[in-house]
């Protein structure tokens, strides 16, 4: 299995002058806990990390301290994670058939996750890391009014990895630059197009580090596993 990680994210609302991948967690870089859990899935045999040139030389420092077994490559991203993602997809090796795409926030995801994931997709399937909600969802007005509460016992919130045979994502791709979509995530393709996508529930701790207080929590969840 071969995986993408997006590393070309911001600190705007963490509150930093730069990448947040780059601040420090329990020690060590963000992005460093991250790719320790690709490191340890058997699975992933090739892994791809997408930045901006700015971050290169930061990360590329953190790919040497990793002491990966197997071939870690820098890619240059886009503008959007959209249009990384699409870099990532082109810098793919020629023998690639399914692809993961994690977001390098996320650093407390587990090898098993990987795992789990990887498995799905080598069997033809597109699918998503995520968790059922658990809170009351409203959904308000421009004005702030609530204006209908969904049913949450069929909302989840989507993670990463995600994961799709590769042919399929990359002319998924293609489509929306064809026809100017914008979306978030990679799965929001698939369903724009049709495309079955599933849900593997991901454990609660497979959060995305966006606010200080997630630095906060992170380090914790880290102690906690020694």
């Amino acid at each position: 299995m071969h995986l993408l990680i997006a590393a070309a994210g911001s600190g705007r609302r963490m509150g930093a002058a730069g990448n947040k991948l780059l601040l420090e967690v329990a020690g060590r870089p963000v992005l460093a806990w991250t790719l320790d859990a690709a490191l340890a899935c058997e699975a992933i045999v090739w892994i791809g990390v997408v930045g901006q040139p700015v971050d290169q030389e930061a990360i590329t420092a953190i790919v040497a301290a990793a002491r990966p077994n197997r071939p870690v490559v820098w890619i240059q991203g886009g503008d959007t994670r959209q249009e990384s993602v699409s870099c990532g997809l082109a810098a793919l090796p020629a023998e690639a058939s399914g692809v993961l795409i994690h977001d390098g926030a996320r650093c407390l995801v587990e090898p098993e996750l990987f795992q789990r994931c990887g498995a799905a997709v080598q069997a033809g399937r597109a699918v998503i890391a995520a968790t059922p909600v658990t809170d009351t969802i409203k959904q308000v007005d421009d004005g702030g009014t609530i204006t209908a509460t969904p049913d949450r016992s069929r909302l989840w919130a989507a993670q990463t990895p995600q994961g799709f045979p590769v042919e399929q994502l990359r002319q998924a791709h293609a489509t929306a630059r064809e026809r100017q979509w914008s979306v978030t995530d990679d799965a929001a393709l698939f369903e724009r197009l049709g495309l079955a996508v599933e849900v593997l529930e991901a454990p609660p701790s497979n959060i995305k580090l966006t606010t200080p207080f997630d630095l906060t929590v992170a380090a914790a969840v880290l102690q906690a596993r020694g």
